[in-house]
């Protein structure tokens, strides 16, 4: 790939391709938005007029996660956020998991790009950023999505995601960093773990890739502290639903969701069949089909 010029609009064709949709030119732009007078957070603004739902991502990902679900829903404007450090994002001061502050650093932004309360969805790392938002911020909010995550998700859980996650911070090419990546994800196809690296890794001027999301380094800041999360979704106001995977590769059990259902009783539970822990991933079309019922109100 040593001719390789990155340009992140270029492969919609390939993920209509995959997943049947019908080719149309996509209305999708990249944007920044500063959130503390000097840090920015970037995202993906898709369609035109006031978005109607917002889309956070999992640990380690960024916005084109999304790509397919948002291609899916072409016809409802939306933004796919990147956390800090991740994707475009500028990095926060803190670890990766400081959800606390990623919490602040989203509502900052939202506070610019939408006309509130609108939808918040949110998967994984990005859920429980949601859910803060949701807990702190609930004039932004009105309704919350969380993509198999709760509160009750923990690292025995999650082992076999940070176990990837946390490998190799350099890879000395590009098929060192596929061939991780499939054998990670055995179910997807080469074509769209290709692109999915392609939206998530850099390649450095000596040939070797690193992570978006690795490439700012760590920090040894404690994290502020974002209370307790089960409390947190228990006090919630606005309709919660949780979209719960139950293929392999899932990190939410039937005790997370008694306890979930246990905390907040007028949740609605969606099990999602076929899928491993990213549903926008695996099951793209069912996940969309999903928001547009319970984030965006179509019958």
């Amino acid at each position: 790939m040593s001719d390789f010029t990155y340009d992140e609009f270029s492969y919609f064709h390939e993920n209509m391709n995959e997943w049947n949709i019908e080719p149309f030119v996509p209305n999708v732009r990249r944007f920044f938005v500063t959130v503390d007078g000097l840090r920015q957070l970037s995202g993906l603004r898709w369609g035109n007029g006031d978005p109607e739902v917002t889309l956070l991502h999992g640990g380690a990902q960024n916005a084109h996660t999304y790509d397919t679900v948002a291609l899916a829903l072409s016809r409802h404007s939306l933004i796919a956020l990147d956390l800090p450090g991740h994707g475009h994002s500028d990095p926060s001061i803190y670890p990766a998991s400081a959800i606390a502050s990623h919490a602040l650093d989203v509502a900052r932004a939202l506070e610019q790009l939408i006309t509130p309360p609108r939808p918040l969805v949110g998967m994984s790392l990005g859920g429980l950023t949601a859910l803060l938002v949701a807990h702190d911020r609930p004039d932004l909010v009105s309704a919350l999505v969380l993509i198999d995550i709760t509160p009750g998700v923990n690292a025995d859980k999650a082992r076999h995601i940070t176990d990837f996650v946390n490998g190799p911070t350099s890879f000395e090419d590009f098929d060192a960093l596929l061939d991780r990546t499939k054998q990670h994800n055995p179910t997807r196809s080469e074509s769209s773990l290709r692109r999915g690296i392609l939206h998530n890794a850099l390649r450095r001027a000596d040939g070797s890739w690193v992570w978006r999301h690795q490439q700012h380094g760590k920090s040894d800041l404690e994290a502020p502290a974002a209370g307790d999360l089960w409390e947190k979704l228990s006090e919630l106001s606005m309709p919660v639903t949780l979209v719960r995977a139950t293929g392999t590769g899932s990190v939410v059990d039937d005790e997370d969701e008694a306890e979930f259902v246990r905390r907040l009783p007028n949740a609605t539970i969606v099990h999602v069949a076929d899928s491993g822990h990213s549903v926008q991933g695996d099951q793209p079309l069912v996940l969309a089909a999903l928001l547009e019922h319970h984030a965006l109100g179509v019958v």
